[in-house]
């Protein structure tokens, strides 16, 4: 068993050394060969990127190893969500987890079980945040306030006769004030509705 491990620390003041060395003898115990070491030093366990998780997860995906030993989760992973979802990247490619404080191996049943209910977890968060979001667009409609990007009401007319005159769309915006985005959609807009203005979303 190809297997690799992952340790961090927060500050550049403290090492790695005692997470290490229980996963080389946690690994010597189960027979597994130790094919690479992964470790972020001085970097918070909140920050999206880490550049050795990031090496780790890299190698992960050319099936460099095939299974991931850290020290406990948060060593590991910023969230719930982040844990999961790394996991369920690892059981895509044949990979297996192991916590060695929380007693997590997704080599085994009991293992697998742990990571469902985690996954399950995660799902109703996910839920939840979803819940509170329509919730709050419901009151802010019920409050009477509008939504989503601003309209507008532009001269399409006049972008027409600026862009028939040769305008380029840098003149056309310098001319109108206008964004490009906003200019071409109220251009684009004038066949279907050959007014004097139209109104376009900003």
């Amino acid at each position: 068993m190809r297997t690799v491990l992952y340790a961090r620390v927060s500050t550049n003041s403290q090492d790695t050394d005692l997470q290490l060395r229980e996963f080389r003898d946690y690994c010597r115990r189960r027979g597994w060969d130790v094919a690479d070491e992964y470790i972020d030093t001085g970097v918070s366990g909140a920050k999206d990127r880490r550049p050795e998780l990031d090496r780790l997860m890299s190698d992960a995906k050319k099936r460099k190893f095939d299974a991931v030993v850290v020290y406990r989760y948060d060593r590991f992973a910023r969230s719930l969500r982040h844990l999961v979802n790394a996991l369920e990247e690892f059981r895509a490619l044949g990979i297996e987890f192991v916590s060695i404080h929380e007693g997590v191996d997704t080599s085994t049943p009991n293992g697998r079980l742990v990571f469902g209910i985690f996954a399950t977890i995660a799902e109703f968060e996910r839920e939840l945040i979803r819940d509170r979001v329509r919730s709050g667009i419901r009151n802010a409609r019920a409050k009477g306030k509008k939504l989503g990007r601003p309209r507008t009401s532009v001269n399409a007319a006049k972008i027409a006769s600026l862009r028939a005159k040769g305008a380029s769309w840098a003149d056309v915006c310098t001319e109108t004030g206008l964004s490009a985005g906003t200019a071409k959609r109220a251009f684009y807009s004038l066949s279907k509705n050959p007014t004097e203005s139209t109104t376009v979303t900003a």
